[in-house]
């Protein structure tokens, strides 16, 4: 799946370097030379990645007009720092990276990519990925009960269970993840549960290894999509 950006620029030079780097992150690129109309299109549109050049006019007023728009959580501010002029204080800007003008093309590499990076665990940390396959809950005094997996996450899962289940006996959760020779099985507990057989599990201990599996494989399914 490719993320977006935006730069808000006027320098053509330093635009066509970034759009170069940011194409070899699969980034797609959107180019404002107006902060004004930066902001319209923010507005009406997500975007993951924000570089802002510093030394473009408006950009004061650009910022202090960000913070008050609805929070953007997905969006990272990248400020191109410029000459003197144009520097502004990182805090002010609500920015979380930043890097000189002229462009360095390795320092702009490395902090595009950490952005990137930070973006996706982000994204993955909330995404789910829907399934159909069985799953094997224990309860207390070693009770087994069998469940359908509905959606999966970094964090837990979503099952469905039938009448009589009693989710404040829940302990473990097991079950195999689909195309992978790997299982999954970690101490939870009960999040939710409605009248319907829906139940939310949180994952409460988990070993390492199975934690990494299950990243690696919940981003094959994010990017398959």
């Amino acid at each position: 799946m490719t993320l977006s950006s935006m730069v808000v620029s006027r320098d053509w030079q330093e635009v066509s370097v970034l759009e170069c780097i940011l194409g070899g992150l699969h980034m797609d690129v959107a180019v404002e030379s107006e902060p004004e109309r930066a902001l319209a299109r923010l507005t009406n549109s997500k975007v993951d990645a924000l570089i802002v050049d510093c030394d473009l006019n408006g950009t004061g007023q650009f910022f202090r007009e960000l913070k008050q728009e609805a929070p953007r959580a997905s969006t990272v501010p990248l400020v191109i720092m410029g000459g003197p002029q144009g520097r502004q204080d990182m805090e002010a800007t609500g920015a979380m990276f930043a890097f000189d003008k002229p462009i360095s093309v390795e320092q702009a590499v490395r902090t595009l990519s950490a952005a990137r990076n930070m973006i996706l665990d982000g994204r993955l940390r909330y995404h789910r990925a829907g399934l159909d396959v069985p799953v094997t809950l224990r309860g207390k005094r070693q009770k087994h009960f069998g469940a359908q997996l509905i959606n999966l996450s970094q964090g837990g899962l979503q099952v469905r269970v039938n009448a009589g289940f009693d989710a404040n006996d829940l302990l473990r959760a097991s079950f195999e993840l689909p195309g992978t020779k790997s299982g999954v099985k970690a101490d939870v507990e009960v999040a939710w549960s409605d009248d319907h057989g829906n139940v939310g599990i949180r994952f409460v201990k988990i070993a390492a290894q199975m934690q990494h599996t299950l990243r690696v494989w919940l981003a094959q399914q994010y990017f398959a999509n």
